[in-house]
Formats: C-alpha cells, structure tokens, sequence
C-alpha cells in the first residue's frame, strides 16, 4: 500500500481512532469532522464566510450521523 499524503491519513486516523463501542455511524462522523479540519482549516474561516458555511455544514452531517 502507498503512503497516504497527511491529510489522507488524518483523516483516516480520526476513523480508525473513533470511540470503541460506539456505532460505524460515530466513526463515519469522526472521519467527516477530520475531512473538514484538513480541507477547511479553521484559520481560513477567519476571512471568509463561504468557508465558515462549508465546514459548519460537514460538521452538521457529522451531527446528524453520530445522533443515530
């Protein structure tokens, strides 16, 4: 297997890391909210509202998931 580029395996980790116990809904959610952190970076959210809506909506679905 090739190395992943940091922000593949960030986000990787934050699945493989999600809470034992809990459902592959919570991993799912953990996997999104680390997609976000790397594609939309809260530093970029300082400048730019279109920023701020994209990463609220990721973490939104996030939510959604670890709610079932």
């Amino acid at each position: 297997m090739t190395e992943l580029s940091p922000s593949a395996q960030a986000v990787f980790d934050a699945y493989l890391n999600a809470p034992c116990g809990k459902s592959r809904q919570s991993w799912v959610a953990a996997a999104l909210r680390a997609a976000a952190d790397q594609v939309v970076p809260m530093a970029l959210c300082l400048h730019n509202d279109d920023f701020v809506y994209v990463r609220h909506q990721l973490h939104a679905i996030a939510d959604e998931l670890e709610a079932q």
